[in-house]
């Protein structure tokens, strides 16, 4: 598998150079045009590594060998991972992104980028929780919503709990932060009644690992529900933390979208639980190493990392 570095001299990839959770994009084939796109609006931020699809995971993928299969980037201190993967999922507004901005120049810069070719889910302007605030969906079909808010985070991701999920984002919070350790809720708001879906949560900020995250329940009734066009890649150090956090988020989840490291949580969400040496394994500029490694995870439901490595280490 041919990888390309673009980090800093002397910097690998390895998952302690990211965030624990790191949001994880699917794409028809726009992967690196949406990534050169992000990094160059965004301060702060730098594409980290390419990976390009070798013969195993072309095959699989239906996708061309030597083309862009995955790219690590950084935006303000937000780690994110892009992959061109066909015309299988589709990115839809339910998990979205805030953006907190120090200054109104800072979101109408961003708006102005974000809007170019995008469509407008709540326009640009002074709202009662905001002076200024907008939510836009961008020519690639990530939504990032765009508040004038001062916060250590910079980048937040959004859950909204729309369709057979409606009304599920308290439950959600709690069982996240239940699973997550050194996690927190935050804030908690419900709807007043007569404004939102009685006992829906309006606004939730809850942390997991340090992260913070958000969530809430629509106002409306929605066609969305979630989908693995936007799944969370859960770096871990060990195989323990790999079983740990695979029998956790799995119980109650759909068993069929179990795959190479891939399942879907009782909610819906697609999470990825990937430990760090397999995305070393991955990055080897050794195609012989790198296209064992690949050929291995492909049978794989559960990541087993021991079988990884035995790949690797064959003649």
């Amino acid at each position: 598998m041919d990888t390309q570095n673009i980090s800093r001299p002397g910097e690998k990839i390895k998952g302690t150079e990211l965030h624990e959770i790191m949001p994880f994009l699917w794409f028809d084939h726009e992967a690196e045009e949406a990534a050169n796109f992000y990094t160059s609006i965004f301060e702060n931020a730098r594409i980290k590594s390419v990976i390009r699809y070798n013969a195993d995971g072309a095959k699989v993928a239906g996708q061309q060998q030597g083309k862009v299969m995955t790219v690590s980037f950084q935006l303000e201190g937000q780690a994110f991972a892009v992959i061109n993967g066909g015309p299988i999922y589709k990115i839809t507004p339910v998990i979205s992104f805030f953006v907190n901005c120090s200054t109104p120049q800072e979101i109408d810069r961003l708006w102005e980028k974000l809007s170019d070719g995008g469509t407008v889910m709540m326009k640009l302007d002074k709202y009662p929780f905001s002076e200024k605030y907008g939510w836009i969906q961008d020519k690639f079909g990530v939504s990032w919503q765009l508040i004038l808010l001062e916060r250590k985070q910079k980048i937040t991701p959004c859950f909204m709990f729309a369709g057979e999920q409606h009304k599920k984002a308290e439950e959600a919070i709690n069982f996240y932060v239940s699973v997550f350790k050194d996690s927190q809720i935050i804030q908690l708001e419900h709807y007043e009644a007569g404004v939102g879906p009685e006992g829906g949560v309006v606004h939730g900020r809850f942390s997991l690992n340090g992260q913070e995250f958000t969530a809430m329940d629509s106002h409306m009734q929605l066609p969305y529900d979630f989908n693995p066009a936007i799944s969370f890649v859960v770096n871990c150090k060990t195989q323990e933390e790999v079983d740990y956090y695979w029998e956790a988020l799995s119980k109650g989840g759909d068993e069929m979208a179990q795959q190479c490291g891939w399942l879907k949580d009782r909610f819906g969400i697609s999470w990825q639980i990937i430990p760090n040496q397999m995305l070393e394994m991955l990055s080897d500029p050794d195609p012989n190493k790198s296209g064992k490694v690949m050929q291995a995870m492909l049978q794989m439901k559960k990541i087993d990392l021991n079988v990884l490595k035995k790949a690797y280490q064959a003649d």
